[in-house]
């Protein structure tokens, strides 16, 4: 294309985190421009957060609604190509719906919906449309989770066993929801959250790892799912036994409640022949271990990118030990979601690395898990089949 992509935003305004995350990944690579956004339910914030991102005045809107019906009345030259929402779960459906229904291509962050219905009503919409929807599972964007599927699905390590998964964090450990936080207020209420506190904020992460990863899909669970703060109204922990549709069985936990914990997402797999390692503390290194040889040390961006993967090497962007991080990941994501957009555009056809991110059917997954491990939580049975 010979411009960039044009974006609108619903949330994210100056009183969020998220959204400037998502603006700060989408400006990375310089194929896309914010032109218009819904930034937030409060009519002055919204104003005050499109004047600070230098919006024009009649493209600060004061409800999604109002911007995908202007957008849409606009010359084809200049109305957005897509929109971003990045609202509490709660307001995904609606703006995601109405976006498709007129016509635009869908970022959002996770999870995609607030249901699992939804998420299928929202599959059906692409079908009908074509068009394209992106949901930003960030963990996937890191090159050297892109080498580790690589590798599990060129079958280096021979059929995959075992999969561990974990994600803990400690920014729950405290009732914080009724100390003035924002964020952990939104996530711990089950009318914005959903069913599920812990597992569906960071548990489907954790899932979504693991298929991505492996190539394999969850088929059955068995979860635990725990209150440890009193007074919380969502589970802020919990452990999943998995088993695998190729076979493979592995454990999954998420907590909140790990003090002194930040972020440490890690996934181990192990096949017949060896396994590897990698964790976002230092996402720039994946451990690959033999059972028959030394262990092996791969780096995104080294000086051996003829033994990475195209996959890999299609999303490092820095020169080895330049430290790659989350907002590089997230930057992946809006890279490859804005080639594949850029080439449906221009009539040409996206490469596989291209097309390498997360789209409606892992949503849809996702949502599935949420349900599911709430399920076999509730029951008394052992395992419960992960249907969707």
């Amino acid at each position: 294309m010979d411009r960039k992509l044009r974006m609108g935003m619903v949330g994210g305004g100056k009183d969020a985190f998220i959204g400037a995350i998502h603006r700060i990944a989408a400006n990375m690579d310089g194929l896309i421009e914010l032109v218009c956004g819904a930034l937030s339910i409060n009519p002055d914030i919204a104003k005050d957060s499109g004047h600070s991102l230098f919006l024009p005045e009649d493209r600060i809107y004061l409800t999604f609604e109002e911007m995908i019906k202007k957008e849409s009345e606009l010359p084809v030259g200049k109305r957005m190509d897509f929109v971003t929402i990045v609202t509490p779960n709660f307001a995904h459906f609606a703006p995601a719906m109405m976006a498709l229904d007129h016509g635009f291509n869908v970022v959002i962050e996770k999870p995609i919906a607030f249901t699992l219905e939804e998420a299928k009503l929202l599959k059906e919409k692409l079908k009908e449309t074509g068009l394209i929807l992106c949901l930003t599972h960030t963990y996937s964007g890191y090159p050297m989770v892109k080498q580790a599927k690589a590798m599990v699905r060129e079958g280096a390590f021979g059929k995959i066993r075992k999969v561990y998964v974990e994600y803990p964090q400690g920014w729950l450990s405290r009732l914080s929801e009724r100390e003035g936080n924002a964020q952990a207020a939104w996530r711990t209420d089950p009318k914005r959250s959903g069913k599920s506190g812990c597992m569906g904020d960071i548990g489907t992460h954790a899932a979504h790892l693991a298929e991505y990863v492996t190539g394999a899909q969850i088929s059955k669970i068995c979860a635990d799912l725990n209150v440890m703060v009193d007074g919380r109204a969502l589970d802020d922990d919990g452990g999943v036994l998995l088993r695998f549709d190729n076979g493979a069985t592995g454990v999954l936990m998420a907590t909140q409640v790990a003090a002194g914990e930040e972020n440490d997402i890690k996934i181990r797999v192990y096949g017949e022949k060896g396994g590897l390692i990698w964790t976002q503390q230092d996402p720039n290194t994946l451990l690959v271990r033999w059972l028959d040889q030394p262990a092996q040390i791969y780096r995104a961006g080294g000086n051996y990118g003829d033994r990475l993967s195209s996959f890999a090497t299609h999303n490092c962007r820095t020169p080895g030990g330049h430290p790659e991080g989350y907002l590089e990941a997230f930057g992946n994501i809006y890279r490859n979601f804005a080639l594949t957009l850029s080439a449906r555009l221009d009539g040409t056809t996206p490469t596989p690395e291209m097309l390498d991110f997360p789209q409606v059917d892992e949503g849809i997954r996702g949502m599935a898990f949420i349900d599911n491990v709430v399920k076999s939580s509730l029951s008394a049975e052992k395992w419960t089949d992960h249907s969707i």
